[in-house]
């Protein structure tokens, strides 16, 4: 994988620079949405979701709780479908989580960063009361276990899990044709999966977009620039891709 650049040559203004999205359906169509609303016809989203959410209920550690973990906004998608009684309050890992979880109904205070930045905040600020991490099948930052180690006690719930996916007709045909294509990565597994169904003739120069470090690491994807987000948000990440477009690309 290449050096952290997005130099360049510059693209025809004429032709809109495709964006592969490769997230689940909902949240693919809602960044593709902040794409066309920021950036207009400059870009052309491409949806190719390689992972699909399924939604768990399973037998959640008995309570009382003082307060929730979650880190992702599926965690708080599946925690409103869950028959259990649950606390108001909820430690966020970042912005976009606090504010879907806010949204819920909870109240939802954001670390602002990673899984590093949620555990420091939370270990800062110890609570009363155990604390509940509702959280996917497959996840990263052994946060229960490291809360747990830092004297605060942490039960874990797994209340959904991502079924992978295999990329579109219409992906697999834009990665194997020459020109530039975006790809924003906003997970570890995403961006695994997305190096292991890349085709083997892909032809495009890829300029990956991940949202942490961690993420850009799991890219295993030869011949590719990266950038790594000055901050783990969406608007971090359009601005990004922004920078990008006014450095310029060619197909």
């Amino acid at each position: 994988m290449a050096g952290n650049t997005l130099g360049m040559a510059r693209q025809s203004t004429s032709d809109p620079l495709p964006v592969l999205l490769t997230r689940p359906e909902e949240q693919s169509r809602a960044f593709a949405a902040n794409l066309v609303q920021r950036f207009g016809s400059r870009l052309r989203p491409v949806i190719s979701p390689l992972m699909a959410i399924e939604y768990l209920t399973p037998d959640v550690p008995e309570g009382p709780f003082s307060g929730l973990i979650f880190t992702s906004a599926n965690a708080v998608e599946a925690a409103l479908r869950l028959r259990f009684p649950l606390p108001n309050k909820a430690w966020c890992v970042g912005e976009k989580t606090a504010s879907r979880a806010g949204a819920a109904g909870f109240a939802a205070r954001s670390a602002d960063g990673d899984a590093d930045a949620l555990v420091a905040a939370i270990l800062a600020s110890p609570p009363e009361g155990r604390l509940l991490h509702l959280r996917g099948e497959d996840t990263r930052g052994e946060v229960a276990d490291r809360l747990r180690a830092g004297g605060v006690e942490t039960a874990e719930a797994v209340v959904y899990r991502m079924s992978r996916c295999a990329l579109s007709t219409e992906a697999k045909e834009l990665l194997q044709s020459k020109g530039v294509v975006i790809v924003p990565l906003f997970s570890p597994r995403s961006a695994m999966l997305f190096s292991e169904e890349l085709p083997e003739d892909r032809m495009a120069r890829l300029q990956l977009v991940a949202l942490s470090a961690a993420i850009a690491e799991a890219a295993t994807v030869p011949d590719a620039d990266m950038v790594v987000v000055r901050k783990p948000s969406a608007l971090a990440m359009l601005d990004a891709i922004g920078n990008f477009l006014d450095k310029g690309a060619s197909p």
